[in-house]
């Protein structure tokens, strides 16, 4: 996974207010067509200063449960997130838009495809992080979710963690 990101000055002008520009690209390649390949790209963003629970949280990211692929956050799809102190949310690049079977606007934060070598890229996408107080850091992350005619599978790949300021 190839990925960069440029710290830059919030609109907001304080230091609540975290701006960066982040590029990114993943490949994916199964041996075999799949039924359905599902490309989600993101980042998990954490905010390190917990006040509710009366001190400092050591990390500033998420935590991931040892032996598996998930982590325990919400999700936000757009350019501006909303963290606060000792939380941690998912930011996904991606916003696909389709109608839904009733006509209706739907959104997606991933690309659906049926070849077996695939790719996602993207190019100075802008997170915005709003009422984080202490120090925040991201990690990007691409999440494949794959169904062959014999196994259904979910990879996530995880890139370096970055502070955000």
């Amino acid at each position: 996974m190839g990925e960069s990101a440029l710290i830059s000055p919030s609109m907001g002008a304080t230091p609540v207010h975290r701006n960066a520009w982040v590029s990114g690209s993943a490949q994916v390649e199964v041996s075999q067509p799949p039924r359905s390949l599902s490309i989600r790209p993101g980042y998990v963003v954490g905010c390190q200063v917990n006040i509710a629970g009366g001190g400092a949280n050591a990390g500033a990211g998420a935590s991931q449960r040892a032996g598996s692929d998930s982590v325990d956050v919400s999700t936000s799809a757009g350019g501006n997130l909303s963290l606060g102190p000792g939380q941690a949310k998912k930011y996904f690049v991606l916003d696909v838009e389709a109608p839904d079977g009733y006509g209706n606007e739907s959104h997606r934060p991933f690309n659906r495809v049926t070849n077996p070598q695939s790719s996602v890229t993207w190019k100075n996408s802008t997170m915005g992080i709003v009422g984080c107080a202490g120090y925040a850091q991201a990690r990007a992350f691409v999440q494949v979710d794959v169904e062959t005619s014999t196994a259904k599978e979910i990879v996530t790949l995880w890139g370096q963690p970055f502070s955000v300021g």
